[in-house]
């Protein structure tokens, strides 16, 4: 079973190439995904990288983590499931306004 992983601290000019490249390098990458900010298209400097097994997965870490790429040392470690951040949800509470009573 595939495993995906969180790489940070990357470069700003870090490609998904450079990306599968390294990790390539360790066993076989499905994915790559540098995440990059909606308004100006530049990397964040963090991404995802899915590999073919859990074993592959543990060697990467165990390889990367913490070496330096592109004068950045990498911290590489197994992607967790995005949070529910939810929608802000209802306040709750009666808002009238007080009446006077005759």
């Amino acid at each position: 079973m595939s495993t995906k992983l969180y790489v940070g601290n990357l470069s700003f000019s870090t490609s998904n190439q450079d990306l599968e490249s390294i990790f390539g390098r360790i066993g076989t990458v499905l994915s790559s995904q540098i995440i990059e900010d909606r308004e100006t298209g530049r990397s964040r400097g963090f991404g995802f990288i899915e590999m073919s097994s859990r074993e592959e997965a543990q060697n990467a870490i165990s390889s990367l983590n913490g070496q330096e790429i592109d004068g950045r040392q990498l911290t590489v470690n197994e992607a967790k499931p995005r949070e529910n951040r939810g929608g802000g949800g209802n306040r709750g509470g009666y808002g009238g306004g007080s009446r006077s009573r005759w």
